[in-house]
């Protein structure tokens, strides 16, 4: 049986600067989605520039799929009113947000140390994207 109860993702590799950063966006909070469905508590790191995804206006038209049916943006929603957490790197933002409004969604602004502490523990998991 599995004991963990929390789920921590960071995201990092899909920010809206590399090309299909919204398609490859998508794929953490489909997870993050099936954790919850799963009664996980899940967390969502977001790192280097894909911080920028909770930066206001940003996710609105990144459509995740070839139809152009959702957005990152309708997946930060669905994903805050299932009850995932939503962080902004606090490195990040300095990096690639320093100035700019942030999304109401956001749970707060976490470093590099909140990710490794719930590494250590033994009833979290954590999965990078």
């Amino acid at each position: 049986m599995n004991d963990a109860r929390r789920l921590v993702i960071v995201v990092w590799s899909c920010g809206p600067d590399r090309p299909g950063g919204a398609a490859l966006a998508a794929a953490p909070f489909v997870y993050a989605l099936a954790a919850r469905a799963l009664d996980r508590d899940v967390e969502m790191h977001f790192t280097s520039s894909a911080v920028r995804w909770l930066v206001a206006g940003e996710a609105d038209a990144a459509h995740t799929d070839r139809a152009r049916s959702k957005t990152v943006r309708d997946f930060i929603r669905e994903a805050h009113a299932a009850g995932v957490k939503l962080y902004a790197c606090a490195m990040a933002r300095h990096e690639h947000a320093r100035d700019e409004t942030l999304i109401d969604e956001i749970d707060g602004v976490a470093g590099a140390a909140t990710v490794i502490d719930a590494a250590a523990e033994a009833d979290a998991r954590v999965m990078v994207f």
